[in-house]
């Protein structure tokens, strides 16, 4: 799997085309995961204006600072045939921008633009409409191609290899931090470049579902939850959660755990072509909920992961839209009991032409170490 699998010359023409489609007259896209994914280059997020504008109607190009020009021609952006447009410090690129627009009526920006340089956008283009870009991208992104799924799998395998070693980071006596802390290290000795998140939480900070770490001691018979993910080095996310027991934990927690566990596997058995994205929510929830713990399911079943930890489709009530082959998101029911403790199990599936495909692999059940 090579960057030109992952970021194809084709994109850009699929886009340009899905631009003006969308009754855009241009896609202007900064720095971030709107511009990885169309040219394949992860440009440095700074004041000086680094942006790829693709209009509906000529051909796209891209500015860039001096500075940063052989990064982005070291990057698989060269591939495209784009005209790299360089600008001194000296130089207006929003006005050059604007000036090589024309008259335009409505922009898409790429969703996460710094709110500097929408506003400079909206000066120098007084007339334009600003809308996201992610109105006429989220369906490119939405739908993995095979090599973007390879390049999840390999990202599923990795996360995978952290979570065999986490039992050895796991003892009573240890606090959150030291363990988030090697757990961090095997993220990244695993292939990422990154480490997003690590989540460790034991006892009753277990009951919170985005708790980072603390200094708390890991106590005897305490359930930990660790969530954790990268992005590896061709910009493709894991993201995993596994629960651990520090010795026998708690019996009410041993019950709720495997109501948890069937939950999960159901959810990730209702996956297929054609079902409302919702309806894998409500496969998780509704067993849940029939088991008395229904208000203690307190998020969304899931969301959607590529070159974004977390983007679309979301695994949500209200959520019609049906599945399609392609759809990679997680599947992460989770029951949190304030005060006492909590647990989560998940996983990265993707959707196939004859149903669910599940990217991680490690055991499911309470690990007890």
């Amino acid at each position: 799997m090579t960057s030109s699998d992952l970021y194809p010359v084709s994109r850009l023409a699929a886009v340009h085309e899905a631009t003006a489609k969308g009754g855009l007259d241009a896609l202007l896209l900064t720095p971030g995961p709107d511009l990885r994914y169309v040219s394949g280059y992860d440009a440095k997020p700074l004041e000086r204006l680094t942006c790829l504008v693709v209009p509906a109607s000529g051909e796209p190009f891209m500015m860039v600072p001096r500075l940063e020009v052989p990064a982005a021609q070291a990057s698989p952006a060269a591939r495209l045939g784009l005209e790299f447009v360089a600008w001194d410090e000296t130089d207006d690129p929003y006005a050059v921008v604007a000036a090589r627009l024309g008259r335009v009526a409505k922009v898409g920006l790429a969703d996460r633009m710094w709110a500097m340089a929408s506003l400079r956008f909206r000066e120098v283009l007084p007339g334009a409409e600003q809308v996201l870009a992610g109105s006429v991208l989220r369906e490119l992104r939405m739908r993995k191609s095979p090599a973007e799924v390879a390049a999840l799998r390999e990202a599923g395998r990795a996360i995978d290899s952290v979570h065999r070693q986490v039992p050895e980071f796991l003892r009573a006596g240890r606090t959150e931090r030291e363990v988030g802390r090697d757990i961090a290290e095997a993220i990244l000795a695993s292939g990422h470049a990154t480490v997003d998140f690590v989540i460790v939480a034991s006892g009753p900070n277990a009951a919170s579902p985005h708790h980072d770490v603390s200094d708390r001691v890991i106590e005897a018979g305490e359930p930990v939850v660790v969530d954790i993910g990268g992005q590896l080095h061709n910009g493709y996310c894991s993201d995993s959660t596994r629960t651990y027991s520090v010795g026998e934990p708690p019996a009410d927690f041993a019950a709720y755990y495997e109501v948890l566990r069937r939950a999960q596997d159901t959810a990730c058995a209702a996956v297929r072509p054609g079902v409302p994205c919702e309806s894998i929510d409500a496969a998780a929830r509704d067993l849940i909920a029939g088991a008395g713990y229904g208000d203690a399911f307190v998020h969304r079943t899931g969301h959607g992961i590529g070159i974004e930890t977390h983007e679309e489709p979301y695994i949500v009530a209200g959520n019609g839209e049906a599945m399609e082959p392609g759809f990679a998101f997680s599947v992460e029911p989770g029951i949190y009991l304030q005060g006492r403790h909590g647990a989560r199990i998940e996983d990265i599936v993707v959707c196939t032409e004859n149903g669910g495909e599940r990217l991680n692999t490690t055991p499911r059940d309470l690990v007890i170490v």
